[in-house]
Protein backbone atom coordinates (compact mmCIF):
# COMPACT_ATOMS: atom_id res chain seq x y z
CA UNK A 1 0.00 0.00 0.00
CA UNK A 2 1.44 3.35 -1.02
CA UNK A 3 -0.66 6.49 -0.47
CA UNK A 4 1.30 9.36 -2.01
CA UNK A 5 -0.99 12.35 -1.48
CA UNK A 6 -4.33 13.10 0.20
CA UNK A 7 -7.44 13.01 -1.99
CA UNK A 8 -9.86 15.95 -2.22
CA UNK A 9 -11.57 16.61 1.12
CA UNK A 10 -15.10 17.65 2.12
CA UNK A 11 -16.89 18.48 5.37
CA UNK A 12 -20.15 16.80 6.36
CA UNK A 13 -22.25 18.34 9.17
CA UNK A 14 -25.07 16.24 10.65
CA UNK A 15 -28.06 17.92 12.29
CA UNK A 16 -30.11 15.05 13.73
CA UNK A 17 -33.52 16.53 14.54
CA UNK A 18 -36.69 16.44 12.46
CA UNK A 19 -40.32 17.37 13.07
CA UNK A 20 -41.53 13.83 12.41
CA UNK A 21 -39.69 10.58 11.69
CA UNK A 22 -40.75 9.20 8.31
CA UNK A 23 -41.65 5.48 8.28
CA UNK A 24 -39.12 4.67 5.51
CA UNK A 25 -36.19 6.61 7.03
CA UNK A 26 -33.15 4.76 8.38
CA UNK A 27 -30.99 7.87 8.84
CA UNK A 28 -29.86 9.00 12.28
CA UNK A 29 -32.79 11.34 12.90
CA UNK A 30 -34.72 12.08 16.07
CA UNK A 31 -38.09 13.79 16.46
CA UNK A 32 -37.72 17.20 18.03
CA UNK A 33 -39.28 17.39 21.48
CA UNK A 34 -39.23 20.70 23.29
CA UNK A 35 -37.07 23.67 22.37
CA UNK A 36 -34.45 23.11 19.69
CA UNK A 37 -30.94 23.34 21.17
CA UNK A 38 -29.43 25.36 18.36
CA UNK A 39 -26.76 27.30 20.25
CA UNK A 40 -25.68 24.31 22.33
CA UNK A 41 -25.47 22.03 19.31
CA UNK A 42 -23.42 24.57 17.31
CA UNK A 43 -20.90 24.63 20.17
CA UNK A 44 -20.85 20.82 20.21
CA UNK A 45 -20.16 20.69 16.46
CA UNK A 46 -17.20 23.05 16.78
CA UNK A 47 -15.88 21.18 19.82
CA UNK A 48 -16.15 17.97 17.80
CA UNK A 49 -14.18 19.55 14.94
CA UNK A 50 -11.54 20.82 17.38
CA UNK A 51 -11.16 17.30 18.79
CA UNK A 52 -10.81 15.89 15.26
CA UNK A 53 -8.01 18.37 14.59
CA UNK A 54 -6.26 17.33 17.81
CA UNK A 55 -6.54 13.64 16.87
CA UNK A 56 -5.56 14.19 13.23
CA UNK A 57 -3.63 17.51 13.14
CA UNK A 58 -2.79 17.08 9.44
CA UNK A 59 -6.47 17.82 8.65
CA UNK A 60 -5.72 21.51 9.25
CA UNK A 61 -3.62 21.48 6.07
CA UNK A 62 -6.44 20.14 3.90
CA UNK A 63 -8.45 22.37 1.59
CA UNK A 64 -12.19 21.79 1.99
CA UNK A 65 -13.89 21.75 -1.42
CA UNK A 66 -17.49 21.28 -0.28
CA UNK A 67 -19.68 21.37 2.82
CA UNK A 68 -22.91 19.42 3.21
CA UNK A 69 -25.49 19.93 5.99
CA UNK A 70 -27.49 16.69 6.25
CA UNK A 71 -29.90 15.20 8.72
CA UNK A 72 -32.48 14.97 10.11
CA UNK A 73 -33.72 18.30 8.88
CA UNK A 74 -30.98 20.96 8.85
CA UNK A 75 -33.51 23.63 7.81
CA UNK A 76 -34.89 23.47 11.35
CA UNK A 77 -31.81 25.54 12.25
CA UNK A 78 -32.04 29.29 11.64
CA UNK A 79 -29.66 30.96 9.17
CA UNK A 80 -27.58 32.54 11.93
CA UNK A 81 -26.89 29.09 13.43
CA UNK A 82 -25.75 27.80 10.03
CA UNK A 83 -23.59 30.91 9.66
CA UNK A 84 -21.93 30.30 13.05
CA UNK A 85 -21.09 26.74 11.99
CA UNK A 86 -19.59 27.87 8.68
CA UNK A 87 -17.66 30.73 10.30
CA UNK A 88 -16.31 28.31 12.88
CA UNK A 89 -15.28 25.87 10.18
CA UNK A 90 -13.49 28.65 8.25
CA UNK A 91 -11.50 29.60 11.36
CA UNK A 92 -10.29 26.01 11.71
CA UNK A 93 -10.03 24.79 8.13
CA UNK A 94 -9.21 26.17 4.70
CA UNK A 95 -12.45 26.40 2.71
CA UNK A 96 -11.87 26.70 -1.01
CA UNK A 97 -13.02 29.91 -2.64
CA UNK A 98 -16.49 29.23 -4.07
CA UNK A 99 -16.81 25.92 -2.22
CA UNK A 100 -20.17 24.22 -2.75
CA UNK A 101 -22.25 24.50 0.46
CA UNK A 102 -25.44 22.42 0.47
CA UNK A 103 -28.28 22.54 2.99
CA UNK A 104 -30.84 19.72 3.02
CA UNK A 105 -34.30 21.19 3.44
CA UNK A 106 -37.76 19.87 4.21
CA UNK A 107 -40.31 22.04 2.34
CA UNK A 108 -42.51 21.96 5.43
CA UNK A 109 -39.92 23.48 7.78
CA UNK A 110 -38.77 26.63 6.03
CA UNK A 111 -40.32 29.96 6.93
CA UNK A 112 -40.99 32.47 4.16
CA UNK A 113 -37.96 34.68 3.61
CA UNK A 114 -35.47 32.40 5.33
CA UNK A 115 -33.64 31.53 2.12
CA UNK A 116 -32.20 35.06 1.96
CA UNK A 117 -30.63 34.37 5.35
CA UNK A 118 -29.20 31.00 4.31
CA UNK A 119 -27.65 32.63 1.24
CA UNK A 120 -26.04 35.35 3.40
CA UNK A 121 -24.80 32.65 5.77
CA UNK A 122 -22.86 31.04 2.94
CA UNK A 123 -25.24 28.36 1.64
CA UNK A 124 -25.21 28.28 -2.16
CA UNK A 125 -27.05 25.01 -2.84
CA UNK A 126 -30.39 23.76 -1.45
CA UNK A 127 -31.52 20.14 -1.60
CA UNK A 128 -35.28 19.75 -1.16
CA UNK A 129 -36.67 16.47 0.19
CA UNK A 130 -39.86 16.63 -1.88
CA UNK A 131 -40.23 12.85 -2.57
CA UNK A 132 -43.51 13.25 -4.51
CA UNK A 133 -45.93 15.85 -5.85
CA UNK A 134 -48.89 13.59 -5.06
CA UNK A 135 -50.54 14.58 -1.77
CA UNK A 136 -51.89 11.09 -1.11
CA UNK A 137 -48.42 9.59 -1.66
CA UNK A 138 -46.86 12.20 0.64
CA UNK A 139 -49.34 11.30 3.37
CA UNK A 140 -48.52 7.59 3.02
CA UNK A 141 -44.83 8.45 3.28
CA UNK A 142 -45.40 10.40 6.49
CA UNK A 143 -44.24 13.71 5.04
CA UNK A 144 -45.31 16.95 6.73
CA UNK A 145 -45.63 19.02 3.52
CA UNK A 146 -47.99 18.90 0.54
CA UNK A 147 -47.24 19.31 -3.16
CA UNK A 148 -48.09 23.02 -3.33
CA UNK A 149 -45.92 23.75 -0.31
CA UNK A 150 -43.01 21.99 -2.01
CA UNK A 151 -43.42 24.00 -5.22
CA UNK A 152 -43.62 27.28 -3.29
CA UNK A 153 -40.49 26.47 -1.30
CA UNK A 154 -38.46 25.75 -4.44
CA UNK A 155 -39.62 28.99 -6.05
CA UNK A 156 -38.84 31.00 -2.91
CA UNK A 157 -35.28 29.64 -2.83
CA UNK A 158 -34.81 30.56 -6.48
CA UNK A 159 -36.29 34.03 -5.91
CA UNK A 160 -33.84 34.52 -3.03
CA UNK A 161 -30.97 34.03 -5.45
CA UNK A 162 -29.93 30.44 -4.74
CA UNK A 163 -29.02 29.11 -8.15
CA UNK A 164 -28.19 25.50 -7.33
CA UNK A 165 -31.36 23.57 -6.48
CA UNK A 166 -31.77 19.81 -6.06
CA UNK A 167 -35.11 18.04 -5.78
CA UNK A 168 -35.23 14.57 -4.19
CA UNK A 169 -37.93 12.29 -5.61
CA UNK A 170 -38.81 8.69 -4.74
CA UNK A 171 -40.52 6.13 -6.97
CA UNK A 172 -42.08 2.68 -6.59
CA UNK A 173 -44.23 4.17 -3.84
CA UNK A 174 -47.22 2.34 -2.31
CA UNK A 175 -50.05 2.31 -4.84
CA UNK A 176 -48.03 4.27 -7.41
CA UNK A 177 -48.40 3.48 -11.11
CA UNK A 178 -46.20 4.52 -14.03
CA UNK A 179 -48.29 7.59 -14.89
CA UNK A 180 -48.04 8.89 -11.31
CA UNK A 181 -44.27 8.33 -11.22
CA UNK A 182 -43.82 10.26 -14.46
CA UNK A 183 -46.14 13.03 -13.22
CA UNK A 184 -43.72 13.59 -10.34
CA UNK A 185 -40.87 13.99 -12.82
CA UNK A 186 -42.93 16.40 -14.90
CA UNK A 187 -43.77 18.58 -11.89
CA UNK A 188 -40.16 18.60 -10.73
CA UNK A 189 -38.76 19.52 -14.16
CA UNK A 190 -41.30 22.37 -14.47
CA UNK A 191 -39.70 23.99 -11.41
CA UNK A 192 -36.38 24.24 -13.30
CA UNK A 193 -34.01 22.76 -10.71
CA UNK A 194 -30.37 22.28 -11.68
CA UNK A 195 -30.23 18.78 -10.16
CA UNK A 196 -32.64 15.94 -9.46
CA UNK A 197 -32.15 12.81 -7.33
CA UNK A 198 -34.45 9.88 -8.11
CA UNK A 199 -34.50 7.02 -5.60
CA UNK A 200 -36.47 3.80 -5.45
CA UNK A 201 -38.31 3.33 -2.16
CA UNK A 202 -36.64 0.47 -0.28
CA UNK A 203 -37.72 -1.11 2.99
CA UNK A 204 -34.65 -0.57 5.14
CA UNK A 205 -34.06 -2.58 8.34
CA UNK A 206 -35.17 -1.00 11.63
CA UNK A 207 -37.76 1.25 10.01
CA UNK A 208 -41.53 1.32 10.45
CA UNK A 209 -42.00 0.22 6.84
CA UNK A 210 -39.71 -2.79 7.40
CA UNK A 211 -41.76 -3.86 10.41
CA UNK A 212 -45.11 -3.11 8.77
CA UNK A 213 -44.64 -3.10 4.98
CA UNK A 214 -47.06 -0.86 3.10
CA UNK A 215 -49.55 -2.50 0.78
CA UNK A 216 -49.61 -2.26 -3.02
CA UNK A 217 -45.89 -1.79 -3.53
CA UNK A 218 -44.93 -1.98 -7.23
CA UNK A 219 -43.04 -5.15 -8.12
CA UNK A 220 -39.49 -5.24 -9.47
CA UNK A 221 -40.52 -5.07 -13.14
CA UNK A 222 -42.86 -2.13 -12.51
CA UNK A 223 -40.13 -0.30 -10.59
CA UNK A 224 -37.65 -0.90 -13.41
CA UNK A 225 -40.16 0.45 -15.92
CA UNK A 226 -40.60 3.59 -13.81
CA UNK A 227 -36.84 4.07 -13.64
CA UNK A 228 -36.30 3.61 -17.39
CA UNK A 229 -39.15 5.90 -18.39
CA UNK A 230 -38.05 8.54 -15.88
CA UNK A 231 -34.53 8.41 -17.34
CA UNK A 232 -35.98 9.05 -20.81
CA UNK A 233 -38.14 11.92 -19.55
CA UNK A 234 -35.24 13.55 -17.73
CA UNK A 235 -32.91 13.16 -20.72
CA UNK A 236 -35.49 14.86 -22.92
CA UNK A 237 -35.53 17.75 -20.44
CA UNK A 238 -31.74 18.15 -20.66
CA UNK A 239 -30.74 16.31 -17.50
CA UNK A 240 -27.64 14.11 -17.70
CA UNK A 241 -27.63 10.97 -15.56
CA UNK A 242 -24.15 10.88 -14.06
CA UNK A 243 -24.78 8.42 -11.19
CA UNK A 244 -27.28 5.65 -10.46
CA UNK A 245 -29.77 8.03 -8.82
CA UNK A 246 -28.42 11.48 -9.77
CA UNK A 247 -29.30 13.71 -12.73
CA UNK A 248 -28.03 17.20 -13.44
CA UNK A 249 -28.16 19.95 -15.98
CA UNK A 250 -24.73 20.23 -17.69
CA UNK A 251 -22.17 21.63 -15.24
CA UNK A 252 -24.39 21.21 -12.17
CA UNK A 253 -23.43 17.80 -10.74
CA UNK A 254 -23.21 17.72 -6.93
CA UNK A 255 -19.52 18.19 -6.13
CA UNK A 256 -19.89 16.89 -2.58
CA UNK A 257 -21.43 13.60 -3.69
CA UNK A 258 -18.93 13.26 -6.54
CA UNK A 259 -16.21 13.36 -3.91
CA UNK A 260 -17.85 10.43 -2.09
CA UNK A 261 -18.17 8.41 -5.29
CA UNK A 262 -14.57 9.07 -6.29
CA UNK A 263 -13.43 7.79 -2.87
CA UNK A 264 -12.36 11.21 -1.67
CA UNK A 265 -11.94 12.12 1.99
CA UNK A 266 -14.54 13.74 4.21
CA UNK A 267 -14.58 14.97 7.78
CA UNK A 268 -17.84 14.09 9.54
CA UNK A 269 -19.02 16.13 12.53
CA UNK A 270 -22.31 15.84 14.39
CA UNK A 271 -24.34 13.09 16.05
CA UNK A 272 -23.88 9.87 14.08
CA UNK A 273 -21.71 11.54 11.42
CA UNK A 274 -19.26 9.34 9.51
CA UNK A 275 -15.88 10.32 8.10
CA UNK A 276 -13.24 8.84 5.83
CA UNK A 277 -9.70 10.17 6.20
CA UNK A 278 -6.46 9.25 4.41
CA UNK A 279 -3.60 9.37 6.92
CA UNK A 280 -0.66 9.71 4.54
CA UNK A 281 2.08 9.71 7.19
CA UNK A 282 0.92 6.38 8.61
CA UNK A 283 -0.17 4.92 5.25
CA UNK A 284 -3.72 4.07 6.33
CA UNK A 285 -7.29 5.08 5.56
CA UNK A 286 -9.48 5.71 8.60
CA UNK A 287 -13.23 5.39 9.05
CA UNK A 288 -14.73 7.48 11.86
CA UNK A 289 -18.22 7.51 13.36
CA UNK A 290 -19.55 9.78 16.09
CA UNK A 291 -22.00 8.86 18.85
CA UNK A 292 -25.51 8.61 17.37
CA UNK A 293 -27.76 9.91 20.15
CA UNK A 294 -27.76 13.72 20.32
CA UNK A 295 -27.66 13.82 24.12
CA UNK A 296 -24.65 11.53 24.44
CA UNK A 297 -22.92 13.21 21.53
CA UNK A 298 -23.33 16.68 23.05
CA UNK A 299 -22.07 15.48 26.43
CA UNK A 300 -18.84 14.17 24.91
CA UNK A 301 -18.40 16.30 21.76
CA UNK A 302 -15.00 17.65 22.84
CA UNK A 303 -13.51 14.39 24.11
CA UNK A 304 -12.42 11.02 22.77
CA UNK A 305 -15.75 9.60 23.96
CA UNK A 306 -17.52 11.38 21.09
CA UNK A 307 -16.26 8.58 18.84
CA UNK A 308 -18.49 5.56 18.37
CA UNK A 309 -15.75 3.99 16.25
CA UNK A 310 -12.35 4.73 14.74
CA UNK A 311 -10.74 2.08 12.58
CA UNK A 312 -8.37 1.66 9.67
CA UNK A 313 -9.84 0.01 6.58
CA UNK A 314 -8.17 -3.37 6.05
CA UNK A 315 -6.04 -3.43 2.93
CA UNK A 316 -7.96 -6.35 1.43
CA UNK A 317 -11.25 -4.45 1.91
CA UNK A 318 -10.11 -1.35 0.01
CA UNK A 319 -11.00 -2.61 -3.52
CA UNK A 320 -14.59 -3.29 -2.45
CA UNK A 321 -14.84 0.08 -0.66
CA UNK A 322 -13.51 1.88 -3.73
CA UNK A 323 -15.71 0.06 -6.26
CA UNK A 324 -18.80 0.41 -4.07
CA UNK A 325 -18.58 4.12 -4.81
CA UNK A 326 -16.79 4.50 -8.15
CA UNK A 327 -18.91 2.08 -10.18
CA UNK A 328 -22.07 4.03 -9.32
CA UNK A 329 -20.85 6.76 -11.68
CA UNK A 330 -22.11 6.33 -15.24
CA UNK A 331 -18.77 7.43 -16.66
CA UNK A 332 -16.80 5.46 -14.08
CA UNK A 333 -13.43 6.82 -12.94
CA UNK A 334 -9.92 6.96 -14.41
CA UNK A 335 -8.09 3.72 -13.59
CA UNK A 336 -5.24 5.77 -12.07
CA UNK A 337 -7.64 6.97 -9.36
CA UNK A 338 -7.72 3.47 -7.87
CA UNK A 339 -4.04 3.57 -6.96
CA UNK A 340 -4.11 7.25 -6.02
CA UNK A 341 -6.97 6.84 -3.53
CA UNK A 342 -6.33 3.31 -2.19
CA UNK A 343 -2.54 3.05 -2.42
CA UNK A 344 -2.93 -0.30 -4.21
CA UNK A 345 -1.71 -1.26 -7.66
CA UNK A 346 -4.39 -2.09 -10.22
CA UNK A 347 -2.77 -5.51 -10.65
CA UNK A 348 -4.09 -6.50 -7.21
CA UNK A 349 -7.65 -6.63 -8.60
CA UNK A 350 -7.02 -7.91 -12.10
CA UNK A 351 -8.88 -11.20 -11.41
CA UNK A 352 -12.25 -9.63 -10.43
CA UNK A 353 -11.82 -7.05 -13.20
CA UNK A 354 -11.44 -9.85 -15.75
CA UNK A 355 -14.49 -11.65 -14.35
CA UNK A 356 -16.50 -8.45 -14.68
CA UNK A 357 -15.44 -8.07 -18.31
CA UNK A 358 -16.17 -11.74 -19.10
CA UNK A 359 -19.80 -11.52 -17.94
CA UNK A 360 -20.34 -8.19 -19.69
CA UNK A 361 -20.58 -6.02 -16.57
CA UNK A 362 -17.39 -3.97 -17.07
CA UNK A 363 -16.08 -2.04 -20.05
CA UNK A 364 -12.92 -3.78 -21.29
CA UNK A 365 -10.53 -0.78 -21.29
CA UNK A 366 -9.62 -1.29 -17.62
CA UNK A 367 -6.10 0.09 -17.99
CA UNK A 368 -7.60 3.52 -18.75
CA UNK A 369 -11.01 3.54 -17.06
CA UNK A 370 -13.06 1.56 -14.54
CA UNK A 371 -16.63 1.74 -15.79
CA UNK A 372 -19.75 -0.43 -15.62
CA UNK A 373 -21.55 -1.35 -18.83
CA UNK A 374 -25.29 -0.76 -19.15
CA UNK A 375 -25.78 -4.40 -18.09
CA UNK A 376 -23.38 -3.95 -15.19
CA UNK A 377 -25.32 -0.91 -14.01
CA UNK A 378 -28.49 -2.98 -13.91
CA UNK A 379 -26.73 -5.70 -11.88
CA UNK A 380 -24.57 -3.27 -9.93
CA UNK A 381 -24.73 -5.12 -6.61
CA UNK A 382 -23.54 -8.33 -8.25
CA UNK A 383 -20.73 -6.46 -9.99
CA UNK A 384 -19.53 -4.80 -6.79
CA UNK A 385 -19.59 -8.12 -4.92
CA UNK A 386 -16.83 -9.38 -7.24
CA UNK A 387 -14.46 -7.14 -5.25
CA UNK A 388 -15.31 -8.44 -1.78
CA UNK A 389 -12.27 -9.72 0.16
Amino acid sequence: MSLLQPPPTSLYVHIPWCVKKCPYCDFNSHEQRGALQEAEYVESLLADLDADLVDQPWLADRRINSVFFGGGTPSLFAPDAIERILDGARRRLSLALGAEVTLETNPGTVEHGRFDGYLRAGVNRISFGVQSFNDAALKRLGRIHDADEASRAVCEAQDAGIGEINIDLMYALPGQDLAQALFDIERAVALAPTHLSHYQLTLEPNTVFAARPPRQLPDEDQAWDMQERAQEQLAAAGFLQYEVSAYAQPGHACQHNLNYWRFGDYIGIGAGAHGKLSDIANQRILRTAKLKHPRGYQEHAGSARRLASLEAIAEDALPFEFMLNALRLNAGVPAALFQAHTGLDLDTIVAPLRRGIDVGWLEPEIAERLQATALGSRYLNDLIELFLP
